[in-house]
Formats: C-alpha cells, sequence, structure tokens
C-alpha cells in the first residue's frame, strides 16, 4: 500500500520524453511521487544523461550495482568541495563548509580516523543505557486519546536529546541544536525554509561554529573526554583546524546525528502503518526487532541522493562519462532496485537479507554513524513493543521540500490510554 500521490507529477513521469525528464525536482519528494520517475529510470535510461535542470546537466545513476560501483570509486568519483561536492547543487563559491565527506583520500582517511573513536563500539556501549532511560521518559510523556505529531514529540526529541549528548551541549538548549541543523540543510527555495539565500545560510553557519568553538577552545584545555568536541580539540589531525574547517566537521556530525536519524524514526512508523499486517508480526515477535531496523532504514532512505565529480573520463553501462561531469547517485531509486531487493516497495520486516540497502553509503565514506543511528532506533522500537503502546497513524505524513533528505515534518498520530 502507498500513500496517494500528486495525478499531475505522477502522469509527468509516464509521459514526458525521457531526454526531458529531470528527477531533481524537490516537488516530487515532497509530494511523495518520486517511485514512477525511478521506476522508469532503472527500465529506461539507468545511467542517464539530464542535459538541463535548475543544477545545470548532470548524470542520473538509478540503480542498485551501478550506484555502488560509483560510491566505491572515489579515484574517478570526487566528492571534494573544490570539484562542487556532495549535493546536486553545487558548493557556493567562498562559503564551503568542508569537512571529511566531503573531502577525498589522505585528507578525508586523516580527518575521519581522528573522530572515529565518537562511535565506536566501547562509546556506544556507554550510551546504550543513557539512551533507553531517555527514550522511556519521551515515551512517557507522550499524550494519550488525543492527536499530536509525531516528529515533534518523539523524533525530534529523541535526536536533540542524542545531539546534546554528543556534543555535551547543554540539554536545557537541545532545541538550538535542531534549529541550526534544519537551517544548515534546508532547501534555500523550499515555502518554509528558515533562510532564503547561501549568503544567510552561511551567516548562521558561522554564528554556529564561533559559539562552538567557545566549546572546543575550553575542551581543549581540559583532559580529553568522550565528547566530539573534546575528540576533535584533541585529535593529531584535527586539533589545529580552522575555524572555517570546524564548522565543517561540526556541521557534519550535527546534521548526521540528527535529520537522518529522525526521519528513520518517524518513517518506520508510517511503513509499518502502511503493512499492518508486519505490525502485527512484529508485535508477536519482538525480536524481529534486528531485521526491522535495517528495512526502516532501506524503505525510508533518507539521504535521496549523493553527488559526485568525475576526475577522468569513465564508462558506466555504456555510457561515456566526461572527466568534469557531475554524476547523481539515487539511494532512493537504488533501495527501490527490482533487480536486486525483492519486492522492494513492500515494507517486509523480516527479509532474508536486511542490510542489503544502500541509504548508508558505500566504500570510504560508508555513514560513520550508521552505528548508533541503528541503536537508537532498535531502543525506541524495543521499548514502544515492551511496553505494548498502540500507535495510530491518523494521515499520511507531510514531507519536505528537499531532492537531498527525505524528510517528514509531521505525522499525525493519536495513542491509546
Amino acid at each position: 500500500m502507498n500513500a496517494p500521490i500528486d495525478v499531475d507529477l505522477k502522469t509527468r513521469a509516464y509521459s514526458t520524453p525521457l531526454e526531458d525528464l529531470d528527477p531533481s525536482d524537490p516537488r516530487i519528494f515532497y509530494e511523495d511521487a518520486w517511485q514512477p520517475y525511478f521506476e522508469r529510470f532503472r527500465r529506461e535510461a539507468p545511467v542517464h544523461r539530464v542535459k538541463d535542470s535548475p543544477y545545470g546537466p548532470y548524470w542520473s545513476v538509478s540503480k542498485y550495482k551501478d550506484i555502488i560501483q560509483v560510491e566505491v570509486n572515489h579515484k574517478v568519483f570526487s566528492s571534494s568541495d573544490e570539484v562542487g561536492g556532495i549535493m546536486i547543487n553545487d558548493a557556493p563559491k567562498g562559503m564551503e563548509r568542508t569537512s571529511f565527506i566531503r573531502m577525498d583520500p589522505p585528507d578525508h582517511d586523516d580527518q575521519r580516523r581522528g573522530v572515529s573513536s565518537t562511535v565506536n563500539p566501547v562509546t556506544l556501549a556507554k550510551m546504550e543505557d543513557l539512551i533507553r532511560a531517555r527514550t522511556n521518559m519521551v515515551l512517557d510523556r507522550l499524550p494519550r486519546n488525543e492527536p499530536f505529531n509525531w516528529v515533534e514529540h518523539v523524533s525530534i526529541e529523541l535526536t536533540s536529546m542524542m545531539l546534546a549528548t554528543l556534543f555535551d551541549y547543554p540539554i536545557e538548549d537541545k532545541q538550538r541544536l535542531i534549529r541550526w541543523s534544519d537551517t544548515f540543510i534546508c532547501d534555500i527555495n523550499a515555502p518554509d525554509a528558515p533562510v532564503k539565500s547561501e549568503e544567510e545560510r552561511f551567516a548562521k553557519q558561522m554564528e554556529f561554529a564561533e559559539h562552538m568553538n567557545e566549546y572546543w577552545e575550553d575542551r581543549a584545555k581540559k583532559p580529553k573526554s568522550f565528547d566530539v568536541i573534546s575528540i576533535l580539540a584533541h585529535g593529531d589531525a584535527t586539533k589545529d583546524m580552522t575555524l572555517r574547517e570546524k564548522m565543517g566537521v561540526l556541521i557534519l556530525f550535527l546534521v548526521g546525528g540528527n535529520d537522518t536519524t529522525r526521519n528513520s524514526m518517524t518513517g518506520g512508523l508510517w511503513g509499518l502503518s502502511q503493512f499492518p499486517d508486519q505490525f502485527q508480526k512484529l508485535r508477536d515477535n519482538p525480536e524481529l526487532t534486528t531485521s526491522l531496523i535495517p528495512e526502516i532504514v532501506r524503505w525510508q532512505t533518507p539521504v535521496i541522493h549523493m553527488r559526485r565529480t568525475a576526475s577522468e573520463d569513465f564508462e558506466l553501462r555504456g555510457q561515456q562519462i566526461k572527466a568534469g561531469d557531475k554524476v547523481v547517485i539515487w539511494y532512493i531509486s537504488g533501495n527501490r532496485d527490482e533487480d536486486h531487493i525483492d519486492q522492494p516497495n513492500k515494507f517486509i520486516i523480516d527479509r532474508a537479507r536486511p542490510r542489503e540497502h544502500m541509504s548508508f553509503g558505500f566504500g570510504i565514506h560508508r555513514c560513520l554513524g550508521n552505528r548508533l543511528a541503528e541503536m537508537q532506533l532498535k531502543i525506541l522500537w524495543d521499548e514502544v513493543l515492551r511496553r505494548d503502546i498502540k500507535i495510530e497513524v491518523l494521515d499520511k505524513p507531510v514531507y519536505a521540500y528537499s531532492n537531498f533528505l527525505h524528510a517528514i515534518r509531521n505525522l499525525p498520530v493519536r495513542i491509546a490510554a
């Protein structure tokens, strides 16, 4: 079962000549009308040259194996801000926020290695009890027998507390972190965008960097602790960063620790509500949360696309990509590839190989925080099931106007007393 989609957008996916079809329009994700676009691209033109778009010409890559081929070949397909960065829209000149996700080796490897201890298994084990306690606190506070927005009351609340923990930031000010994150990742053309220009966004980024730098400088004077800022302030590869470099890496942790987990927390509930037989199967067998979590992450696909730039000529599925070409890999399409995933449009909580999704990426840029995200999701669903909370979804989600994050702004629900 799928949510109703905009008829005009759906018709356009099938009626527009292929050479004129551009899947980068944020409206198709805002209206939840993206599936027919990528079904057609996977079938007719898996590696397709979009000659005209608001972001300039680019190659669209829509099938699972082709996306992996681009992801793992970082020598040909660059992530560097120097050639455009990781989003379909080019990094604005002079306002880049470079961090290791926007770098190529060796700089990428040095910086990533320096922060990897923030989310290693030992650190995560220390966080588990705290995350569970906070999850129970949030669930205890939820309204009963009245409608509320799951995004606001659960997903944002839990991820904002996790951000405060990662940064060792005052938890009473956690909403400030969320506002910054939403500002840094929004589409400036969205009707509800908190900023309307790249210059305005950059000013907010500098405000964030200067504020967090106060914590950085203070922690550099103290013994190394568990939090991201302390680890960065003491790391050999990171301790001497400029303010702009600090801004880039801290924004990466801010956005990565917020949006992807937040939207999976909501997307999972929406998926289960659309497939009630799976929700009942989960209630009958709570041990299935182990395979439920990767299915949530696949089905929701929190990051819609990543962009690379070809550093040399390369042939992909018979298409000639030239040095300097922009290449967009659509995770949201790869996760619905019929040739790789059985019944990909169905939400199936006990798939035989649930981790064969691409929501965390592949290769050197595979998501650093994937274990933390999965742990937060598993704890949430473990506790919902343990308490036997009956959640009724009242309407379809309201999505963000974005072609980068598959974000949910509102999901109205009601919990029985």
